[in-house]
C-alpha cells in the first residue's frame, strides 16, 4: 500500500516529466487507492471454494457457529421458566413477566449490534467482541444456578447479571452473523447465496429443536445438589457457545470482512427527524408540500426520501403485530406452566417434559412449510384466490387466536381435575372406610353422608362441610355393625380433610382426620402415603423418598415422587417386605394402604393436550427498496420485543385466572386481526425497482457515499428465506 502512494506521488507524464495532471486526474487516482484498500480490508478477496463448487469454504464455520449459538440459546431459554419457579421460588406471574422482560431484551438489542457493526467495528469484530460477552453471561448464569454458591441474593443477582449479558450478546449479534454470512459470496453467485440461507436457517431449527430436547432431559433426569440440575443445564449451553466462538475464531483466516460503511437506520432517523424539525420551522413561510417528508429535501436526496416513505409504509402495517408476538412467545411460559400440570404421557409410547414442548415450535414449522409451500398453496391457487403475504399473515394471526382458545379448553379441564379450594366458613371431606362392612357416618345438623359406605370402596371424592366460624367442633356418629361411636373431630375453613375410619383401637377410638394436600405438583411428581394397618412401626422406601408409618393405623407424610413405576421396600423389625405400586402417575395423590391385601387408592389424575401453531412472513422483502432492509428489519424485531411487553405487563398486572387470561389474549388478538385485515385491504402493493427507473444511478445520490455501498449486504437479506426464529 505504502508503495503504490510513493508512485502516485512520483507519477511522471510520457516525456519522463514531472505531470501536470488536472485535479480530476488526481480524484481518480485516489478513487482508485480507495479501491484498493477496500480490498485490503477484504472486500475484494476470494475466499477458497469447498470442492470444486462456489461456495466459500468460510461459510462452514459460520454455519457451525449458528448451530452452537441457537443450541446455547434456545437450550438455556427452554428450562428458564421453570428456574426461575422451583430454583429461585418466584411465583408464576413473577416468573412469566421476567422471561418476557428477557425476551423482550434480545430483541431490542439487535438495534445496538447494528449500530456497532455498521459505524464502529465492522460485522466481523462485533460478532466476535459480542460473542465473549455472550460467553460470560452463560458462565455467571450457570454458576448462579449452583446452590452452594452464596445465598438466594447471590443467586437471582448471579442470574439476572448473567440473563442481562446474554440477551446483549445474542441481540447485538443477531443482524450480523446471516449478513456476514452473505458477505462471503462474491456478487454474482446469487443462486448459491440463496441456498447458503436455506441451510443457514436449518442450521437454526436443527440448534433450537435438539437443544430444546437435550437441556430439559439434563435438568429433569440428572439430579445434582440434591435435586434438578440446573447448573448442568445452562452448563451446556455454555459450553455450545463457547465452541461457537472458537469456531468461528478458527475460520477467521478465510472470511470476507468488511469495513464499517455507516449504519442506514441511523440516516433514516436523521432524515426524518430533518424533515419534523425543518417542517416545525418552515412551515408558516414556507409552501406547502405533498408529504411531510419532503421537508427534508433541502438535506437529504430525493431518493432516499421516496425510499424511507415507502418503509414507513409497511412499518404502518407492522402496528398491530406486537399483539401476535405476545401469544406466540408464552409458549416457553405460560403453556410450558401449563404443561406441568399435564399428562404428558404420549400413549405409553414416550413421555416427554414440559419445557420439550418449545421443541415443537420449530419442528412444525419445519414440517409444515413445505406442505404449505409446495401442497395447500399452490392448491388454493388453483382455486384462483390470490394469496398475498398480507392475507397469509392475517390467517396467521386467526389461527394463533384459535390456539389460544384451545388453550383456554385445555386449562378448563385441567382446573376440572384439581380439587377446587373451600372458600371461607367451609372444609373439605372425604371418608375413608377401612372396616370390614359399611359404616354411616352423621354429622350434626348436617347431611353430608346420607348414605352408608362401602368397605375399602374409593371416596367418591371432597363433601363441603359448612362451618359456623373459622373453626369448628364436630362430634361425629360412626354407626357399624349396631354399634355407635362418637368422634370429636375439629374443622377449619379452607382446609381439605381425609377421615379414616378404622376398626376400634384401644380407648374405643375408631377415627383417624388427617388434613390433605390438594395442590397440584408445579413439576408433575406424584404424591404418596402410606398407612400402616399393622401393629408393627413400618419404614418405606421408594426410590430415594423415605416414608415412617407408625404401628395401628398411622399415616405417613405426604412426599412428592417423580412420575415413573415403583417398587417399594417396607421394613418391619428386621424383614424386609416388597411391594409393587406400578405407575404412580402426573400429578396424581395416592393413599396406599399397608395390609396383608395391598390396596392403593388414586384420589385424582390429570389429563390434558396441547395446541400449537405456526406463522411465516414475506412483507418486507418485496415492497421496500434493498437498501431498506435493514430497516424493516428492525422494525420487525420491534414487534417481537413489544410483543414480549405486553405479556409481562398483563402477566404482573391483570390477576386473572390463566383459562381467562388465556380467552383476553385470544380476544385481543381476533380483534387486532380485524384492524389488521382492513389496513391490509386498503394497502396497495408497490415495486421498489420502480425508483431504478425514476432515479436510475444518476447523481442525486451523490450525497449517499456510504449508504448505497450498503447494496450487496442488503442483496443477502432480499434473497432470505423464512425464517423459523428472527
Amino acid at each position: 500500500m505504502i508503495l503504490k502512494k510513493l508512485q502516485y506521488l512520483k507519477k511522471t507524464d510520457e516525456t519522463g516529466r514531472p505531470s501536470t495532471s488536472t485535479e480530476d486526474d488526481n480524484t481518480v487516482e485516489l478513487d482508485k487507492e480507495k479501491s484498493v484498500d477496500a480490498e485490503d480490508h477484504g472486500k475484494g478477496k476470494r475466499s477458497p471454494k469447498l470442492c470444486g463448487t462456489n461456495y466459500p469454504v468460510s461459510i462452514a464455520f459460520i454455519v457451525v457457529n449458528e448451530f452452537c449459538e441457537r443450541f446455547s440459546y434456545y437450550g438455556m431459554k427452554a428450562v428458564l421458566t421453570l428456574y426461575f419457579i422451583h430454583y429461585l421460588g418466584w411465583d408464576k406471574n413473577l416468573s412469566t413477566a421476567v422471561y418476557h422482560a428477557f425476551s423482550s431484551l434480545c430483541y431490542f438489542t439487535p438495534l445496538l449490534g447494528a449500530v456497532i457493526a455498521d459505524s464502529w467495528l465492522g460485522k466481523f469484530k462485533t460478532i466476535i467482541y459480542l460473542s465473549i460477552v455472550y460467553v460470560i453471561g452463560h458462565v455467571v448464569k450457570s454458576v448462579g444456578a449452583i446452590p452452594d454458591v452464596g445465598d438466594s441474593t447471590a443467586h437471582v443477582v448471579l442470574s439476572m447479571l448473567g440473563l442481562i449479558l446474554i440477551a446483549f450478546g445474542t441481540g447485538g449479534i443477531k443482524p450480523c452473523v446471516a449478513a456476514f454470512g452473505g458477505d462471503q459470496f462474491d456478487e454474482e453467485n446469487t443462486d448459491e447465496r440463496r441456498k447458503f440461507f436455506s441451510i443457514f436457517y436449518m442450521s437454526i431449527n436443527a440448534g433450537s429443536v435438539l437443544s430444546t430436547v437435550v437441556t430439559p432431559i439434563l435438568r429433569g433426569d440428572v439430579q445434582c445438589f440434591g435435586g434438578d440440575c440446573y447448573a448442568l443445564a445452562f452448563g451446556v449451553p455454555a459450553i455450545l457457545m463457547v465452541i461457537a466462538l472458537v469456531v468461528f475464531i478458527a475460520g477467521s483466516g478465510l472470511y470476507k470482512k468488511s469495513p464499517p460503511e455507516g449504519n442506514v437506520l441511523l440516516r433514516v432517523c436523521q432524515c426524518i427527524g430533518f424533515a419534523i424539525k425543518n417542517r416545525w420551522r418552515n412551515s408558516k413561510t414556507s409552501p406547502e408540500r405533498r408529504h411531510w417528508l419532503d421537508w427534508a429535501e433541502e438535506k437529504y436526496p430525493k431518493r432516499l426520501i421516496e425510499e424511507i416513505k415507502m418503509v414507513l409504509r409497511v412499518q404502518i402495517l407492522y402496528i398491530p403485530l406486537p399483539m401476535f408476538w405476545a401469544l406466540f412467545d408464552q409458549q416457553g411460559s405460560r403453556w410450558t406452566l401449563q404443561a406441568t400440570r399435564m399428562n404428558m404421557d404420549f400413549g405409553g409410547g414416550f413421555v416427554i417434559k414440559p419445557d420439550q414442548m418449545q421443541m415443537l415450535n420449530a419442528l412444525l414449522i419445519l414440517v409444515f412449510i413445505p406442505i404449505f409451500d409446495m401442497g395447500i398453496y399452490p392448491l388454493i391457487e388453483l382455486c384462483r384466490i390470490k394469496l398475498t403475504p398480507l392475507r397469509k399473515m392475517t390467517v396467521g394471526m386467526i389461527l394463533a387466536a384459535l390456539a389460544f382458545c384451545a388453550a383456554t379448553v385445555v386449562e378448563i379441564n385441567v382446573i376440572k381435575t384439581v380439587v377446587e379450594p373451600s372458600p371461607a366458613k367451609e372444609s373439605l371431606v372425604q371418608v375413608y372406610n377401612l372396616m370390614d362392612s359399611d359404616v354411616t357416618v352423621k354429622f350434626p345438623g348436617h347431611s353430608v353422608f346420607s348414605e352408608p359406605l362401602k368397605s375399602h370402596e374409593d371416596p367418591t371424592g371432597y363433601t363441603a362441610l359448612p362451618l359456623a366460624d373459622e373453626f369448628e367442633l364436630h362430634t361425629v356418629t360412626v354407626i357399624h355393625s349396631g354399634a355407635e361411636y362418637q368422634c370429636a373431630l375439629t374443622f377449619t375453613e379452607r382446609t381439605a380433610y381425609s377421615l379414616f375410619l378404622h376398626p376400634a383401637q384401644p380407648g374405643g377410638s375408631v377415627c383417624k382426620l388427617v388434613e390433605d394436600y390438594i395442590t397440584k405438583s408445579e413439576t408433575g411428581a406424584a404424591y404418596l402415603r402410606f398407612i400402616n394397618t399393622h401393629t408393627e412401626n413400618i419404614n418405606i422406601t421408594v426410590g430415594t423418598a423415605e416414608f415412617y408409618a407408625a404401628a395401628n393405623y398411622g399415616i405417613s407424610h405426604n412426599v412428592s415422587v417423580a412420575r415413573g413405576e415403583y417398587k417399594g421396600v417396607c421394613k418391619i423389625d428386621s424383614s424386609h417386605y416388597q411391594i409393587d405400586l406400578g405407575l404412580l402417575d402426573f400429578g396424581a395423590f395416592y393413599t396406599v394402604i399397608l395390609s396383608n391385601v395391598g390396596k392403593r387408592w388414586s384420589d385424582f389424575e390429570k389429563d390434558g393436550g396441547y395446541p400449537s401453531q405456526q406463522h411465516s412472513h414475506r412483507l418486507a422483502n418485496s415492497t421496500a427498496p434493498a437498501s431498506m432492509k435493514s430497516v424493516l428489519q428492525a422494525g420487525w424485531l420491534m414487534t417481537v420485543a413489544s410483543g414480549n411487553v405486553i405479556v409481562l405487563t398483563v402477566a404482573e398486572g391483570a390477576g386473572m385466572e390463566q383459562w381467562s387470561e388465556f380467552l383476553l389474549f385470544a380476544g385481543l388478538l381476533v380483534g387486532v386481526s380485524i384492524i389488521f385485515s382492513v389496513m391490509a385491504y386498503f394497502y396497495t402493493y408497490v415495486d421498489p425497482d420502480q425508483l431504478d427507473k425514476i432515479f436510475g444511478d444518476n447523481k442525486d445520490n451523490e450525497k449517499m457515499k456510504g449508504f448505497d455501498s450498503k447494496k450487496q449486504e442488503m442483496l443477502s437479506l432480499t434473497d432470505m428465506p423464512k425464517q423459523t426464529k428472527m
